[in-house]
């Protein structure tokens, strides 16, 4: 093969994000976009903010990382249109940031309008919208780390000893059959906690303001145990919320635990059809009074908590923890669920599947999250935010394009652009119509097609 770089051709390395630009229009993202960052552009302005911060999402969700990926989307403008220069965007970027508290309220109101145009258009979810009964959104709550140099702002040695930032990241889990939304990213110091009532709270009520107006009344909320706060639980308890939170294994739980008897324990289970899950039993508990004197103040837990626990034996080769029982891993959970169908072996399978919150931030490190590109602790807040956008891009794109139990609703970003978004193609104008042709034997020509179908639809 020779290589001749003096002679090129009119192709797009990236045709498959065309259905990225077309989940723009239909969800109406850049209108929002435009009006929301509207304070941010003034007469003199050539590049408007709203399509700098739109330009550099797409870059993310296509696969770059840093703000000199933006150059892939801009030798494309067939697909993206006109892209502003590095230097353009480079003072964009630090005037937003100038304003970032302001600056991320209008980026996430103008995606909390999309999203609910996306929802009202395909709701991502099983159920029916305002039944709690199957109908339920989920949302999770969880805390994780971003390594960093020393050198960028805020950035400290962790929770989990390494050194960097603590975001504190929220989801909607779409089931089974969806890979789920991005609703809130908030770029924390190194040092924060992953523990905190009023933090818990905050993201809480961030994640909500996501949500669809009408989705709010039934909403789930679950985290690990480091959201086991008595005054969260008591606010999720006053806001009519279901919660499933992680429960530490203090000694009153042992204590509980020890007076269970062993006819309490019923089969879990390991999956939605209810197969039975060989060697793991579920039961639910009563903490019993602690003792204390006349002076000693008790806050009590919040009306309706229920304690369910799981035991188990760690699979071969995990190491064994503090608070393993002859032998057995014991994990419990808090929840206010009641009602017909919310059987103990359900209600645990439930909470168990909290695990696909660390999917969602893997994905997100996959998206622009693992790599923090500038030393100011303002600009990676905004980078974040663009995170959430590129992440919201992709999943609308799947929710819209496919139908709900379609295989590419579950794709994680890698797969996706592998096989859809990066695959090349050339793009031809002729008669007034403009015509995108793929390779004839790319083995994923259907989908990309069938996605395209559905969102012109």
């Amino acid at each position: 093969m020779m290589v001749d770089p003096t002679r090129t051709e009119s192709v797009v390395t990236t045709s498959g994000a065309v259905l990225l630009t077309k989940t723009v229009d239909v969800s109406g993202l850049g209108a929002d976009l435009t009006a929301a960052m509207a304070p941010w552009r003034t007469t003199a302005t050539v590049h408007d903010p709203a399509k700098i911060v739109l330009d550099l999402a797409m870059t993310l969700a296509a696969g770059g990382d840093c703000v000199a990926d933006v150059a892939a989307v801009r030798a494309q403008p067939q697909v993206y249109g006109q892209v502003a220069s590095d230097p353009t965007m480079s003072r964009v970027i630090t005037r937003l940031a100038a304003d970032v508290e302001a600056v991320s309220t209008a980026i996430s109101a103008a995606r909390a309008a999309a999203r609910e145009r996306v929802w009202a258009t395909a709701r991502p979810l099983e159920g029916i919208a305002g039944s709690v009964d199957g109908g339920l959104v989920i949302v999770d709550l969880d805390a994780t780390t971003v390594t960093a140099g020393s050198a960028k702002e805020q950035a400290q040695k962790t929770y989990k000893r390494v050194f960097g930032h603590s975001p504190m990241c929220s989801f909607v889990d779409h089931g089974a059959f969806g890979t789920g939304e991005t609703l809130h990213l908030d770029l924390r110091r190194g040092g924060a906690s992953p523990k905190g009532a009023d933090m818990h709270i905050a993201a809480l009520e961030a994640a909500l303001a996501q949500l669809p107006a009408a989705e709010r009344a039934q909403v789930l909320i679950r985290t690990d145990s480091a959201g086991c706060a008595k005054k969260f639980l008591a606010h999720l308890a006053e806001q009519n919320l279901q919660y499933s939170v992680g429960f530490t294994i203090s000694e009153l739980v042992k204590d509980a635990l020890a007076m269970l008897p062993e006819a309490a324990w019923v089969t879990a289970i390991t999956n939605d059809d209810a197969d039975p899950r060989a060697d793991a039993q579920v039961a639910e508990i009563t903490l019993p009074r602690p003792v204390r004197d006349a002076e000693t103040a008790y806050e009590p837990w919040p009306p309706g908590m229920r304690l369910i626990v799981r035991r188990e034996y760690p699979h071969n080769g995990a190491q064994h923890l503090i608070t393993d029982i002859e032998g057995r891993r014991y994990t419990v959970f808090a929840t206010n669920t009641r009602g017909r169908g919310w059987t103990l072996p359900t209600l645990e399978l439930r909470h168990r599947q909290r695990a696909r919150a660390e999917d969602r931030i893997r994905c997100l490190k996959d998206t622009g999250m693992a790599n923090l590109p500038f030393d100011s602790f303002a600009k990676n807040q905004l980078w974040l935010d663009i995170v959430a956008l590129a992440s919201d891009l992709l999943a609308w794109t799947q929710t819209l394009g496919y139908h709900r139990h379609h295989p590419i609703r579950r794709w994680e970003p890698k797969r996706l652009r592998h096989r859809l978004l990066t695959v090349a193609g050339k793009i031809i104008t002729h008669a007034r119509t403009t015509t995108l042709r793929l390779p004839t034997d790319w083995p994923y020509n259907h989908h990309i097609r069938h996605g395209w179908q559905r969102l012109a639809a």
